[in-house]
């Protein structure tokens, strides 16, 4: 089944742009149906995030999520098997490209916004930069292979494993390979703090303050959004005055500043994430 998934993907390299996010819509409203325990996550994580909303507008919300995520997920067949010229006629780098000029350590910020995997093939595809990631391991290893392949198909680094370590990725940031970083999700107890996110304590990684601050790096936010034409993939500005030695006003700063781009399209941000699933002690869980 997943050799038969992998080649409709590549024949879906193919069709239309409408086509894909077409089917993409139909396939949004399946998984709205029918994923119900996802659905709860979503409700719930709307509900915490935007309390100043009315029911309607978080209920009206939840399918739209959906949709972007499975258009979104679609959009990996062209991505990863369309023409070149074709990614790159649907990927539009924008805004402080001139960022990664020259070889200076960058560790990017790349929020979970559904087109964080279109983010990172026009990082590869249209910078001269050799870029890194960390890449957890999926237990299906033959998608496991065709992400890999997936990602891998334009000029970049070798993905680090959490097996790699620290040191290897600073190595790695030190020598001028951008690191291209998606610390905004709940990855347990372990080496997480809690710092606010929508005014909620979120257990956060606080890898984008250290990885920095050992790899003597600057920080650019990249915030890809899918558009009717493929995806807008916005670079910002480097962050003035980051890291600090305070790792923990710099772990809620990053929140702070995420909430900022996902209130210009909440649709798109991966709400289907347990993202409060680990609680500061004594209080009870979300889900």
């Amino acid at each position: 089944m997943s050799r038969l998934g992998i080649l409709f993907m590549r024949l879906l390299a193919h069709a239309p742009l409408s086509w894909v996010r077409a089917l993409g819509w139909l396939l949004g409203w399946f998984l709205y149906a029918v994923v119900i325990p996802r659905r709860h996550v979503v409700r719930v994580n709307l509900a915490l995030c935007f309390p100043q909303w009315t029911a309607r507008q978080r209920a009206a919300l939840v399918p739209q999520i959906f949709i972007r995520f499975a258009q979104a997920w679609l959009d990996r067949g062209w991505l990863w098997h369309g023409a070149d010229a074709l990614v790159r006629s649907r990927l539009v780098l924008t805004g402080a490209v001139d960022e990664f000029k020259g070889s200076t350590p960058t560790v990017i910020f790349a929020p979970h916004f559904v087109g964080m995997d279109a983010g990172w093939t026009a990082l590869t595809q249209q910078v001269a930069r050799d870029f890194t990631g960390i890449y957890t391991s999926q237990s299906n290893k033959v998608i496991d292979a065709w992400m890999l392949q997936g990602r891998q198909r334009f000029r970049c680094g070798r993905p680090f494993g959490r097996a790699d370590g620290v040191k290897t990725i600073v190595a790695s940031l030190r020598a001028g390979e951008p690191l291209y970083l998606l610390p905004d999700m709940n990855f347990g107890p372990q080496e997480s703090i809690f710092v606010p996110f929508y005014g909620l304590d979120a257990a956060t990684v606080p890898s984008l303050s250290r990885f920095a601050r050992l790899g003597r790096a600057k920080v650019v936010p990249v915030i890809t959004r899918l558009t009717k034409q493929g995806y807008e993939v916005q670079v910002l500005p480097a962050w003035q005055g980051f890291p600090t030695d305070d790792v923990v006003a710099d772990t809620a700063l990053m929140n702070e500043r995420l909430q900022t781009y996902i209130d210009t399209m909440p649709d798109q941000y991966y709400w289907v994430h347990k993202r409060f699933k680990t609680r500061p002690p004594g209080q009870p869980g979300v889900y």
